[in-house]
C-alpha cells in the first residue's frame, strides 16, 4: 500500500516511522517545557540565606548569616541568624500568622534590622522550617509557644553571650511574645509589638463593619452580598468561618487594610515571593504552605488567639514597651492597639503610628522604623 506524503508516494511503514519521529519530538519538547519551571524553582531553592559581603565581594568580617535548627520544647525548630556585626544587640523576631513565617517578605522588603542588631528570625513550632507532621497538634497552644519563646531567648543569650535580648513580635506572634516578656522580663531589654493584638474578635468585627461600609459606598453589590454571607455582627459563631475564608483576605487587600497598604495580590505578593526565596529548599517551601493550609488550622491555637483579651491577661510589663502600628491597619485594629498601650503599665512606653502603612510598617516604612529604633528603642528612651 502506498500513501501520498507531500509530493512523494511512501509505504505505510515509512509513513508510520515519520509519525513516530514527529510525535517523539513533540513529546520531548513538552517534557522539556514541563521541566523548565521545576529547574528554575530548584535554582531558586539552594536553601541558604545570602551572606553579607564587603566591597571586595568576600564575606563581611564579623557578620553572620546562618540557618540553624535547635531543639526547642522537645522538637526541632528552625531559625535564620543574620547580622552585619555579631557584637550588636541581639533581637528575636517573632513572626505572625500565627505560625506563618515572614522571612520571605524580609528578603523582598529589606527592613534594615541587620544593620542595628544580630537578628534571629525564628520560625515557630509547626510553621515553615519548624513544620513536621511529628509535631503534636495538642502542643500547638499559646502556653507552649510562650514557653518556646523563652527557650529560644535563652539559646540566643548563650549563643551570643548577651544577658538580654530585644523582643520584637508581629501580628499573631504578639499574643504570646508579650506574655513571654511579662513572664521573664529579666531576659529582655525591651518589647516591640508590631500590629499588637489585644482583642482580636472585636478587631474582626470592626474590620468587617468597615469593609461592608466601603463596598456599600462604592455600590459594589457583589461584595456586599458575599460579606453578608458571614453575619459576624449578629453572632460570634460567624467570626471564625469568616476569618478562615478567602473572602476576608481578598477584601482586606482590595481595600488596603491587609498585610500591606499596596499589596493587592496574594499570588503576586505572597505566593511568588515564597517560591523565589533562596533561603529555603524546595521541601521547606512546601512545608511552609503545608503549615498554613492544613496543619495550623487543625489546632486550637487560632481559637486561643481570638479568645484571649490581652488587656486583662497582661496589664503590666517591667521593661520598656514600644508599639508600631499602621494608620490603615484593620487586620489588627490600630485604635485597639493604641488603647491597650495607654492602659498598660510599663517603665517606658510609646506608641508610633505609621501614616503610610497598613498591617506591616516594618516592610512598608522601614526607614521610619529604623529612625525610631535608633532614636528611642536602642536608647530605651520615652519620647513623651
Amino acid at each position: 500500500m502506498k500513501i501520498l506524503f507531500g509530493l512523494k508516494k511512501v509505504s505505510k511503514k515509512a509513513f508510520d516511522r515519520k509519525v513516530v519521529r514527529v510525535m517523539s519530538v513533540i513529546l520531548s519538547v513538552l517534557l522539556v517545557c514541563s521541566l523548565i519551571p521545576l529547574i528554575v524553582l530548584l535554582a531558586y531553592s539552594p536553601g541558604k540565606p545570602e551572606p553579607f559581603v564587603a566591597e571586595t565581594g568576600r564575606p563581611l568580617a564579623g557578620s553572620i548569616s546562618e540557618k540553624v535548627f535547635v531543639k526547642i520544647g522537645g522538637v526541632e525548630q528552625g531559625m535564620f541568624l543574620r547580622g552585619k556585626d555579631i557584637k550588636k544587640p541581639v533581637l528575636l523576631f517573632v513572626h505572625g500568622g500565627p505560625c506563618f513565617p515572614e522571612y520571605f517578605l524580609i528578603e523582598k522588603y529589606p527592613t534594615g534590622l541587620e544593620d542595628s542588631f544580630t537578628v534571629c528570625y525564628w520560625e515557630e513550632r509547626g510553621g515553615g522550617l519548624s513544620y513536621s507532621p511529628d509535631v503534636s497538634l495538642d502542643s500547638m497552644t499559646m502556653e507552649q509557644l510562650t514557653s518556646d519563646t523563652i527557650e529560644v531567648t535563652n539559646y540566643l543569650r548563650e549563643r551570643f553571650g548577651q544577658d538580654k535580648v530585644y523582643l520584637m513580635a508581629h501580628s499573631g506572634g504578639t499574643t504570646f511574645a508579650i506574655q513571654a516578656a511579662a513572664k521573664a522580663p529579666e531576659l529582655y531589654s525591651a518589647y516591640i509589638g508590631i500590629g499588637q493584638i489585644t482583642k482580636q474578635a472585636e478587631s474582626e468585627k470592626l474590620a468587617y463593619t468597615y469593609m461592608l461600609e466601603q463596598y456599600t459606598l462604592a455600590g459594589n453589590i457583589k461584595m456586599m452580598n458575599k460579606l453578608k454571607e458571614y453575619p459576624i455582627l449578629e453572632s460570634d459563631s460567624y467570626i471564625m468561618p469568616f476569618y478562615k475564608s478567602a473572602l476576608r483576605d481578598q477584601s482586606m487587600h482590595e481595600l488596603g487594610i491587609g498585610t500591606m497598604r499596596h499589596m493587592d495580590s496574594i499570588l503576586k505578593d505572597i505566593f511568588l515571593p515564597v517560591l523565589a526565596c533562596k533561603a529555603y529548599t524546595l521541601g521547606e517551601k512546601m512545608n511552609l504552605w503545608s503549615s498554613k493550609f492544613s496543619f495550623i488550622k487543625k489546632t486550637k491555637l487560632i481559637d486561643e488567639v481570638f479568645a484571649v483579651d490581652l488587656t486583662e491577661k497582661v496589664q503590666k510589663l517591667e521593661i520598656p514597651v514600644y508599639f508600631f502600628s499602621g494608620a490603615y491597619d484593620l487586620t489588627v485594629n490600630h485604635e485597639l492597639s493604641k488603647a491597650y498601650l495607654e492602659q498598660l503599665e510599663a517603665p517606658v512606653k510609646a506608641f508610633y503610628t505609621f501614616e503610610q502603612s497598613a498591617h506591616s510598617p516594618l516592610f512598608e516604612e522601614p526607614e521610619k522604623m529604623q529612625q525610631i529604633l535608633q532614636k528611642d528603642v536602642l536608647k530605651l528612651n520615652n519620647p513623651t
